[in-house]
């Protein structure tokens, strides 16, 4: 029986359930596994978690929910989740999608330790291409996962599964891997956003590797919004991954996005897919601030070519080693195709497919310093089971045209649900960026995604989506503290000169009780001036921002006279960077300071407003 719930199961959703009292976590546990038994996608599991151990869990959780100090520790209590079986889980077995391969892992993999500390709640292990080798969700002894919207259709892999788990509502988030597309297409195919992090950006310690210098987790949820809640969460160094290494973030895009479309694409005959991108283009180029230019992506498609046809191969063969060599016959015979191919390859090889790689890599930077990210659909189209038993290994190929060469670059990609194909299937398009550009590409599809995102997973309701800026990861350089009084505080037309150059918010505090306020006269936007006293003062609300030391400079550089940057003083002591004003510019100024804050007096002025 095929069923469609009414309400999707997102992380900001069941938190705010969590914080209203309307549901807990034992609620929400018992719903989905009462709906996992009686609904059809069971393929889509390799391996769900007996009942009882994960209501335990989330009775648990239900009774830390009480105290803020466990909700603030814990930013992911009580929200179930589940992970590709490729990645280890202490205690549990690991597959890989073959069962002569499996092992039980001794300890969590990286990003599983940091999803247990942050109290989210395991549901099970997810189907996948064997080894995580193709992008079509068919190549698993434990059968090929359904589409949820169209049981003929692939749901795209390699992580098939933890995206039809997703899509169907049986958990809030689902990891996956991502060495070729293995995040995006499974995404695209199943009306998800999939976070595609830089190479680096998370640890792939306790993950089996496909391409190990190549590899990513990824991450599947319903929103912008939720995948990078998940991303802040699992990113940072881990020295047991020789390949962690997180890049300095790029910041996001400005006011104006600036988006590179090829000036060819291609959708393998499939007119219906075509269409579907032309409604999400028409649609982003619709929104204000959007302009386009054009990329040519035929060094992109160069280096998408190297990834099978060249020595990445071999890196495949060193992950199943000598299993390959002892129980090849147990291997899905498409797999053992494509691993098999490396046995014919020589050392050389290695380096010519790197000398080549090198080569491709400045013309690709060199269309992408063109634009501030990418926009391609997700895949060029989709397929029916029938038709990929009758080509696999063609046919997986063509699905890669978008995504292949992402990794090889060391770059990011993050995939959103664009309107629906004619045929009532769903259909992605994917933004990409340099190395770092993770920010900046959850700030562009936070902007984009509602005017491409119809519905969440099957759900036919629409939540209203993600208004605020997305904080940017935690600093991996150096930043400076600023206190911000006016203009520039959160919701306020100044606050993109902060996000726009990296800011974060690191707190909502108050100065110290040494301050006056004043409503600058004249000022657009309205700006108040702070002034410090000697007596008389007051403490204020301000907001501190973390703001990358290389554009902090820039940041002073667009304050104008008679503001400036100093040094204030908290109310807890501390020092740090912050709004001032010249004394002699408040003379005849109104004096704001009873109201404790910018915010606060302009809250007071409204009514005032409406009466005039």
């Amino acid at each position: 029986m095929k069923t469609t719930p009414a309400q999707p199961l997102t992380i900001a959703a069941l938190q705010q359930a969590y914080r209203e009292g309307s549901l807990d976590p034992v609620e929400v546990v018992d719903s989905l596994y009462d709906r996992i038994a009686a609904e059809e996608g069971g393929e889509a599991w390799i391996l769900l978690r007996e009942r009882a151990a994960v209501r335990a869990e989330a009775v648990a959780s239900a009774a830390l929910l009480a105290d803020p100090a466990a909700r603030a520790a814990r930013p992911l209590l009580g929200i179930p989740y589940a992970v590709k079986d490729n990645i280890d889980v202490a205690g549990l077995p690991t597959t890989a999608a073959c069962a002569e391969f499996a092992y039980t892992a001794e300890a969590d993999a990286e990003v599983v330790a940091r999803l247990r500390a942050a109290g989210a709640i395991l549901v099970g292990k997810t189907n996948l291409d064997q080894f995580a080798t193709g992008l079509v969700g068919t190549r698993s002894p434990y059968g090929a996962v359904k589409n949820p919207f169209d049981p003929a259709y692939m749901t795209g892999g390699s992580s098939s599964g933890s995206a039809a788990v997703t899509a169907r509502g049986w958990v809030a988030f689902a990891l996956g891997t991502d060495t070729a597309g293995s995040g995006r297409v499974p995404a695209g195919a199943c009306n998800l956003v999939g976070v595609k992090p830089t190479p680096g950006l998370v640890s792939s310690y306790g993950v089996v590797p496909a391409c190990r210098s190549l590899d990513c987790v990824s991450v599947f949820a319903h929103t912008v919004e939720d995948g990078w809640t998940v991303l802040s969460l699992l990113a940072g160094a881990d020295e047991r991954d020789p390949y962690s290494a997180p890049p300095p973030p790029l910041g996001p895009v400005s006011r104006e996005l600036v988006l590179g479309v090829p000036t060819a694409l291609e959708f393998c005959g499939d007119a219906v897919a075509e269409a579907a991108w032309r409604a999400a283009f028409d649609a982003v180029a619709a929104q204000p601030g959007v302009r386009f230019v054009e990329i040519d992506l035929g060094p992109f498609n160069d280096v998408a070519r190297l990834l099978y046809d060249g020595p990445w191969v071999a890196e495949r063969r060193i992950a199943v080693g000598a299993f390959m060599d002892e129980h090849a016959e147990r291997m899905e015979p498409t797999v053992r195709a494509i691993i098999g191919r490396a046995d014919g390859m020589r050392p050389t090889d290695t380096f010519r497919g790197q000398y080549a790689l090198e080569g491709l890599r400045k013309r690709c930077m060199a269309e992408l310093a063109k634009a501030d990210l990418l926009l391609v659909p997700t895949a060029p189209t989709i397929y029916s089971h029938a038709q990929i038993a009758a080509e696999p290994i063609a046919l997986n190929s063509t699905l890669g045209a978008y995504t292949n060469f992402v990794n090889l670059l060391g770059m990011a990609g993050l995939s959103i649900p664009g309107p629906f194909r004619a045929d009532g299937l769903p259909a992605g398009i994917t933004l990409l960026g340099a190395a770092g550009s993770d920010h900046r590409l959850a700030e562009a599809g936070r902007r984009l995604q509602g005017c491409l995102h119809q519905r969440f997973g099957m759900s036919l309701a629409q939540p209203p989506l993600a208004q605020a800026a997305l904080a940017p990861l935690p600093a991996a350089e150096p930043t400076v503290e600023v206190a911000v009084v006016g203009a520039h505080l959160s919701g306020l037309p100044l606050n993109w000169q902060l996000v726009e150059r990296g800011g974060r918010l690191l707190e909502t505090t108050l100065s110290a009780p040494d301050y006056r306020l004043y409503a600058l006269p004249g000022t657009v936007p309205p700006k108040p001036g702070m002034v410090r006293v000697a007596e008389g003062g007051g403490a204020l609300e301000v907001e501190v921002w973390a703001l990358p030391l290389r554009n902090f400079g820039s940041f002073v550089a667009e304050i104008p006279a008679p503001l400036g940057i100093g040094t204030l003083t908290l109310a807890d002591g501390r020092q740090v960077k912050g709004f001032i004003c010249e004394a002699a510019a408040v003379a005849g100024a109104v004096d704001v300071t009873a109201h404790g804050g910018w915010r606060a007096y302009l809250a007071s002025q409204r009514p005032l407003e409406a009466a005039a």
